[in-house]
């Protein structure tokens, strides 16, 4: 589903200081892979990640899905399938404060036609109740916890439902349990709909919740284990 062929991404600092966050790497996932991307800070998992989602430009290199060449389509055909194929959860939940739970959920299709919108919010509902927020659907984020917040971003990236579900140290900020309950919810979330699950942290821990791990180190890919 996706492929990295001897990807690179390289930073020119300045003329002494050039930053190779990610080294001439190759990496096939599979559809409905559960891929956890383990590393410690700075050694690439993060801006593998990017590379993977089309939100980076590698210095060489290409990157598919399925078998499109990411960089050789226009910036709308990218939106386009970033929009439909892809969805995002960032390490921090990123919620409008002045919206409440559900709204946030179903924010990706606001400017859509009002059919659309109606389809939104009844699919917004339901995935209110898959990430456990069933009684929380008019809560703003400043009376949420930590991991409510982060669950409504779930819920919020699989609105479009997507192929593909990346995730960037989703649990970095949450104590053990609620890492714990949302790591759960993710591997649950991927037993029912079968998605496509990457995953970047920096929690050797973590691992057993996915179906293949990657470690990361220097901008390469070191080892790569199926659980």
């Amino acid at each position: 589903m996706i492929q990295l062929e001897k990807v690179s991404k390289t930073y020119w600092m300045s003329k002494e200081n050039t930053i190779h966050a990610v080294l001439e790497t190759s990496l096939d996932i599979k559809k409905g892979e559960f891929l956890i991307i383990t590393g410690r800070s700075g050694s690439g998992k993060t801006t593998l990640l990017n590379l993977v989602a089309g939100l980076t430009r590698p210095s060489s290199g290409r990157v598919f899905l399925d078998g499109q060449d990411l960089w050789s389509l226009s910036d709308q055909q990218q939106s386009l399938i970033r929009n439909r194929k892809i969805g995002f959860i960032f390490q921090f939940p990123s919620l409008l404060p002045s919206l409440t739970a559900l709204e946030n959920v179903v924010l990706p299709t606001i400017f859509n036609a009002d059919h659309v919108k109606e389809a939104g919010y009844s699919r917004a509902v339901e995935l209110m109740e898959t990430v456990g927020l069933k009684d929380k659907p008019n809560a703003y984020p400043r009376q949420l916890s930590a991991g409510q917040q982060q669950r409504v971003v779930v819920a919020r990236s699989l609105l479009n439902q997507p192929e593909i579900l990346l995730a960037d140290e989703p649990t970095s900020d949450l104590d053990e349990q609620t890492e714990t309950e949302i790591m759960d919810m993710f591997q649950q979330i991927h037993h029912v709909s079968g998605i496509t699950i990457i995953l970047v942290t920096h929690s050797t821990q973590l691992v057993r919740y996915g179906s293949r791990s990657i470690h990361m180190a220097g901008g390469v890919i070191e080892s790569s284990v199926n659980n």
